[in-house]
């Protein structure tokens, strides 16, 4: 333990007299060795974190959680801090602007993702009620609703008559989520939800099938997924897997929209992957998430990935 805790601030103290030395040759303080030798996006703005996080400077620490309208005055601090002149280092400022605000705009992403995942579905909030219809009606065009619970909510996935108690892990999140899908990429939506009707396809034959009684659907129910994928985004976010991504797609502060476009690549991505995996029936559900929950994350691990978009939801992502 007493040799672990030495070789930390051996290193650290190392890593610092290296930083002084490459400062007198290039003439260059970090931030700015990064932002002119790595182009723009997760590259960039990871080791810009890094840095900033790891700094002893508080002004650089607590650069990385300003207000959004802070940024501007942070980085003039931070360019007098580090005696640049911004007359010969014009770029400096533009590349740690576009930096910052990714990286303050991830951290309140996060915020408003969290805030919308603790919200509850309430069914008195007229609001919260119009959404579930409008959910109802993209995802079942003519079809009048009955009631509002009622069995024919599984007819688009939910486990029971009332949706609300398939909301509770993820509350508000899911809900929004389900609406921009079905929204946003309506023909995409409609498509799945109908694949997630379809008997089950199998490379035994229908006797066989009838006769072991095996699960007569695909495997899984539309809403419940959505919710389930819905966790899996948002768990990709907190912990930070998402930054490759989102920084590699959004050029200034990732928002709401860019993390629901990345839900809707998940859900095509997971239905293909579902089809790919051929589980017997839904009992095998959690085995399949975990192995794409693992196969997305190994992607992420790349700083250059930008998960590529198939829905007509992410069309408007941008790839710096």
């Amino acid at each position: 333990m007493v040799v672990q805790v030495w070789l930390y601030f051996y290193c650290i103290c190392l890593w610092r007299c290296l930083k002084f030395i490459l400062r007198k040759l290039t003439g260059r303080c970090e931030l700015q060795r990064i932002c002119y030798k790595n182009k723009p996006g997760a590259g960039r703005t990871l080791k810009l974190e890094s840095s900033l996080k790891s700094s002893k400077t508080k002004l650089l620490q607590s650069a990385v959680a300003v207000h959004p309208d802070a940024i501007e005055k942070t980085i003039e601090d931070i360019l007098t801090l580090k005696k640049v002149n911004v007359d010969t280092n014009p770029q400096l400022a533009v590349s740690l602007q576009a930096c910052l605000l990714q990286i303050v705009g991830y951290r309140n992403l996060t915020v408003e993702v969290e805030k919308l995942r603790r919200e509850a579905y309430d069914s008195d909030n007229p609001q919260h009620e119009e959404m579930l219809i409008k959910l109802w009606k993209m995802l079942k065009p003519g079809v009048p609703l009955e009631a509002l619970v009622s069995k024919q909510w599984c007819e688009i996935g939910f486990q029971g008559d009332d949706p609300k108690t398939d909301f509770r892990g993820m509350g508000l999140l899911g809900l929004y989520n389900l609406v921009y899908f079905a929204e946003k990429d309506t023909n995409s939506a409609l498509q799945i939800l109908s694949d997630s009707l379809q008997p089950k396809c199998s490379k035994i034959s229908k006797m066989e099938w009838e006769m072991k009684k095996f699960d007569k659907a695909i495997g899984y129910s539309f809403a419940i997924v959505g919710i389930n994928i819905t966790d899996l985004a948002y768990n990709l976010l907190i912990s930070g897997a998402l930054k490759t991504h989102l920084y590699n797609v959004a050029p200034e502060a990732p928002s709401l929209h860019h993390f629901q476009q990345t839900f809707c690549f998940l859900m095509h991505e997971f239905h293909k992957y579902w089809i790919e995996e051929d589980p017997l029936d839904i009992m095998e559900f959690n085995r399949v998430r975990n192995k794409f929950h693992k196969r997305i994350l190994k992607q992420l691990q790349k700083t250059d990935m930008a998960l590529c978009p198939h829905s007509a939801a992410s069309e408007s992502l941008v790839n710096v």
